[in-house]
């Protein structure tokens, strides 16, 4: 996963297998029959029809998720459905009782013939209600686009965790669809209008690891590397095009494929962009959801031409790099995941770390930034690691995802995570003379292990260890596994950089990687902090510490549209007129002015004066593999 542009919610802001007894036995032998309708929509919700063949329990649990893989928070995709039913062979209702958001208990399993049930998106409330789901794994339901994370529409039985699923998706024929599962078939009404789809997956991981869109849809197929790319493109108002995004998404792929090597990967991979209109109902969590063999990912619609281009190398890269961890190199808590009481690995570093840090150190290794730029997003992430708790063990942290203090915490496994791939990459090339660096580690690893062997997560550390040098395992213990924070200046002076302070520019809402304004909770209203003092934009403008902002060019910005309001601030061009209304301790004081530059005072990294023959050997090492 990753979050990408800002994420405010301003208070910073494959399954598990159960014991195999002969029903399962039986039953797993009957592939879950499963409807989902596009053309019967009512008040934005899906009907959905399970039908998991006949049962020889007593008593059965349907579930949705709770939390799906490749996020580290709570989703209850359960509370998006209404009106579930649970029907005998005859149409008569059954008793049903709902245990929690995500459960229903049927107790007259023997009886049942189906479960149907109406699906409600969740884009269309994340302004307006706490704790939906991550726009990239949510659900979009709207006449011209369907975002079918499939997790939030079908879900699974606790007795037939294991059984194929049969599934049929109903669709006007003019709608364009992509799908990562497989199709097995398609079937036209008697006038043409109306297409069935028809789906196979082998277990419910496939379910959930395969996403779907239905719509107006702009499509692009091509090759890279041997990889058969579908880039699937929905843009309400025709702002872009799968053609136009088409080259970024060609080079990036390109240079990625030349950076791994040898390492395996998939025949066919889609890229889903949703791109997010500018209204209260629009989805607002832009970034990207990682598969096996795709990725969803949510980018606002206005966002000008070159940050798109940018956005979509940060982004996509990050998820397509995750075919090395998770995917290929995880713990049993990532292989037998359990949807609805789930564990998590100590890992976070890896998962998430390591592949952020592949994102970065590939575009240098490939030319496509230069050096200054690539120092340039390392220092960001000091930065923006230095506005979390530094003193916190990163397994302890992973481990305990869920709870605070470490949910607050969660984003640096993108900064610090990132850091720490990052030193052990200049720490292993150091020992080897450069030779070996973090992606030969990733790649022994993947050898050792692959998609469907686990590692133990207790014993991962000591294995790494083994397999490298002692120096890294003395890193790993202490800035992993300990809450000692990593003096990055010694590893920069290994490769013969050093930090000096210069004026850097940042945005309209940071400075650097720390966020100027912060929300009250108590009044529902957004304020200016100490840190505004700075920026040069807000400083030249008069803007001063404690300033409440009441409006935005005319927009009223409170907790609930914070999101949304915020977030155009990074499509702001110079020159563009801009009038802000603010609260002065009771007083109100407008400005208005002209958007310019922001800048404040940072690190910034360079190289060293007399950099020795050893530092600069080892710098290429690093940059260049």
């Amino acid at each position: 996963m990753k979050n990408v542009i800002i994420t405010l919610s301003i208070s910073l802001l494959l399954i598990g297998c159960g014991t195999i007894n002969k029903a399962n036995d039986i039953a797993s032998k009957t592939p879950i029959a499963t409807k989902v309708d596009l053309t019967q929509i009512t008040d934005d919700k899906v009907p959905v029809v399970i039908n998991p063949g006949r049962f020889i329990q007593d008593t059965v649990k349907y579930y949705l998720p709770k939390v799906v893989q490749g996020t580290y928070a709570v989703s209850d995709f359960g509370k998006f459905v209404d009106n579930f039913r649970a029907l005998d062979y005859k149409g008569v209702e059954l008793t049903v009782e709902k245990l929690d958001q995500n459960t229903w208990l049927i107790p007259n399993a023997k009886q049942l013939d189906k479960i149907v049930y109406l699906v409600n998106d969740t884009f269309d409330i994340e302004n307006t209600t706490q704790g939906t789901p991550f726009s990239p794994s949510g659900t979009n339901i709207e006449p011209d686009n369907f975002v079918l994370n499939l997790h939030g529409f079908i879900g699974y039985f606790d007795v037939l965790k294991n059984n194929q699923y049969a599934l049929e998706v109903k669709a006007p024929s003019a709608m364009k669809r992509t799908s990562a599962l497989e199709n097995i078939g398609s079937e036209k009404n008697e006038d043409g209008t109306i297409v069935t789809d028809k789906y196979f997956a082998s277990r419910y991981f496939e379910i959930t690891d395969n996403p779907m869109m239905y719509g107006q849809l702009d499509i692009e197929e091509f090759e890279v590397g041997g990889i058969k790319i579908v880039l699937s493109v929905y843009s309400p108002n025709k702002v872009y095009t799968a053609a136009g995004i088409k080259e970024t998404v060609f080079k990036m792929m390109k240079a990625q494929k030349a950076y791994l090597g040898d390492i395996n990967s998939t025949s066919r991979y889609d890229i889903y962009l949703y791109l997010a209109p500018q209204s209260q109902t629009a989805p607002t969590g832009f970034g990207a959801l990682e598969h096996h063999t795709s990725t969803v990912v949510v980018l606002p619609e206005a966002i000008p031409e070159d940050a798109l281009t940018s956005a979509m190398i940060d982004v996509v890269s990050h998820e397509f790099f995750h075919i090395v961890t998770p995917l290929s190199v995880h713990s049993e808590d990532v292989h037998y995941f359990d949807y609805n009481n789930p564990t998590f690995s100590k890992h976070l570093w890896m998962y998430e770390g390591v592949t952020e840090y592949f994102a970065s150190v590939f575009q240098i290794d490939q030319g496509l930034v230069t050096e200054d730029e690539f120092y340039t997003k390392m220092m960001s992430k000091i930065q923006s690691a230095n506005t979390f708790d530094d003193a916190m063990s990163f397994t302890v942290m992973s481990e305990n995802i869920l709870n605070e203090p470490y949910a607050k915490n969660y984003n640096n496994v993108y900064e610090k995570g990132a850091l720490i791939g990052m030193c052990i990459d200049i720490l292993m090339r150091e020992e080897s003379n450069g030779t070996r660096g973090i992606l030969s580690l990733m790649k022994e690893l993947s050898l050792k292990y692959g998609k469907n062997k686990p590692f133990e997560d207790d014993k991962i550390i000591e294995e790494i260890i083994a397999m490298t040098y002692p120096s890294i395992g003395e890193f790993l213990k202490t800035h992993v596994i300990g809450d000692t924070p990593i003096n990055y200046i010694e590893f920069f002076e290994k490769v013969g950089l050093s930090v000096g302070i210069k004026d850097i520019e940042t945005s309209y809402v940071r400075n650097g990687g720390a966020l100027i304004v912060n929300g009250d909770q108590e009044k529902g209203s957004i304020f200016f902090n100490d840190l505004v003092s700075g920026n040069s934009f807000w400083t030249d403008n008069g803007v001063q510490p404690n300033d409440v902002i009441k409006e935005i060019n005319g927009t009223e910005l409170t907790l609930i549209n914070a999101n949304s309001v915020l977030q155009g601030t990074f499509q702001w061009k110079e020159g563009d007129d801009l009038v802000l209304k603010l609260n002065r301790a009771g007083e109100e004081v407008v400005i208005k002015t002209k958007v310019a530059k922001a800048y404040t005072k940072g690190e910034s990294l360079g190289t060293n004066d007399n950099p020795t023959e050893k530092q600069i050997a080892l710098r290429k090492a690093w940059l260049k593999g």
